[in-house]
């Protein structure tokens, strides 16, 4: 194994050379908050009690590997193993489904007693928890949501979205940090719709009652997702991206916010490319990171061009710290504490990545036109050591340098997750 304290020095002075502090870099890099979430653990099942655990609206795993979590507990203790190995700044997000109760508790219905268990774990590891309502898997949901034309239905979702912003203002209480709500809805058509502005007068209608209802929550911030389309609801989606920025845009409260998933545009979109455009108008955004294969796949996080260049552009930005940044991905196919120690280390090791570059020497030689210059530093930083940077920092974390966190989780799974049936 090679010397990591030696390969840290010989990294400095590569760095050192263009004007980069590597420890500031790795200072920033650590305490920015990565959101994990909760659903990788279990493939998005949840622990309501009910006898349907069937997936709908567009949700899917692929695979079977055995060991998934079965129940809260399990979970938890899943997401305390994978994060021995994630370095930096963590909260856990959680979708409104895995809520624990003794009996069946309707989504409407839920409170913030239904989440306590998870709300004592997280101030016990002072982690802060952000909420999801669960607008998918449920009876109610199978012929739209927040945009039924069931007025009934509507009501039921609509309070389910009062409730979850009640639940995170209590998330925000018991552990002092701020609580990140991401509202998304499959909501949608499998063929071309006559009437398509019916369904999103409908969504932004209850968008507005669930907003104005819980007028006095504090300490919440409200990320309003979109997506090109649905399994099932391939021709149309109420929430689109148009709907989504428009409604974000016209509310104009600092509480509502873009949630630009990676995953959720057509296959040539990047998110990389939106981010100013959005962060022209708004103050902050709510990011998902995933992996698209083809296109929503979710597939684990990669540290690939797409993942590096959002990461460049908002350190570029300067709008690091103003994004809430949470990782939306789910592998039933494969070690579930491997997919998200994978795909939270890539996260973060990109993040590192675009924090060890000469950005304002780029702004600068761009300002004065020198375009070849440009070129040809971003493509000089494309082989520049940052794998010698991050094995230091995850040594340094106790997170395991290299690939030596592997062999741990597989010891975990041979002790705990093998005998799980």
């Amino acid at each position: 194994m090679y010397d990591v304290e030696k390969g840290y020095q010989v990294a400095k002075e590569f760095f050192g050379q263009y004007g980069v502090d590597v420890d500031e870099a790795i200072r920033i890099a650590d305490a920015t908050p990565i959101s994990m979430h909760c659903w990788q653990g279990d493939d998005v099942g949840g622990f309501e009690v009910s006898e349907d655990k069937s997936l709908s609206g567009g949700i899917q795993t692929t695979g079977n590997y055995p060991g998934k979590a079965r129940t809260a507990e399990e979970l938890r203790q899943d997401i305390e193993t994978a994060m021995k190995f994630i370095p930096g700044e963590l909260k856990v997000n959680l979708h409104a489904s895995y809520q624990e109760a003794d009996e069946f508790v309707d989504r409407n219905a839920i409170e913030p007693k239904h989440f306590q268990k998870w709300v004592d774990w997280a101030v016990k590891k002072n982690i802060g928890l952000d909420f999801n309502p669960t607008y998918f898997s449920h009876p109610l949901a199978e012929n739209g949501t927040l945009s039924s034309a069931d007025e009934e239905v509507r009501k039921f979702w609509i309070e389910h979205g009062i409730r979850c912003r009640r639940i995170g203002q209590y998330f925000a209480d018991q552990t002092g940090k701020k609580c990140i709500i991401n509202h998304w809805t499959p909501d949608g058509d499998k063929e071309f719709p006559v009437d398509t502005i019916g369904p999103r007068l409908r969504l932004k209608d209850s968008y507005d009652q669930v907003f104005k209802a819980t007028e006095d929550v504090t300490d919440v911030v409200d990320g309003i997702e979109s997506k090109v389309f649905g399994i099932g609801l391939e021709s149309y989606t109420a929430g689109s991206h148009e709907f989504c920025m428009g409604y974000v845009m016209k509310a104009n409260q600092d509480h509502i916010i873009m949630t630009l998933d990676t995953g959720h545009y057509h296959p040539t979109e990047m998110v990389s490319a939106k981010l100013s455009a959005i962060f022209t108008f708004s103050k902050n955004v709510l990011l998902h990171v995933s992996r698209p294969v083809r296109w929503d796949s979710d597939h684990v996080v990669s540290y690939d061009e797409e993942t590096k260049m959002i990461m460049e552009e908002l350190v570029r930005l300067g709008k690091l710290q103003d994004t809430y940044i949470a990782t939306d991905f789910f592998d039933a196919s494969i070690n579930r504490i491997a997919a998200w120690c994978i795909g939270m280390r890539n996260t973060r090791k990109a993040i590192l990545a675009a924090l060890l570059q000469p950005n304002d020497y780029m702004k600068k030689l761009e300002a004065e036109g020198d375009v070849s210059a440009r070129l040809a530093f971003r493509e000089e930083f494309k082989a520049a050591p940052v794998s010698l940077v991050w094995d230091y920092y995850c040594e340094k974390k106790g997170a395991g340098k290299g690939l030596e966190w592997l062999k741990e989780v597989q010891a975990y799974e041979q002790e705990v997750l093998s005998k799980r049936v």
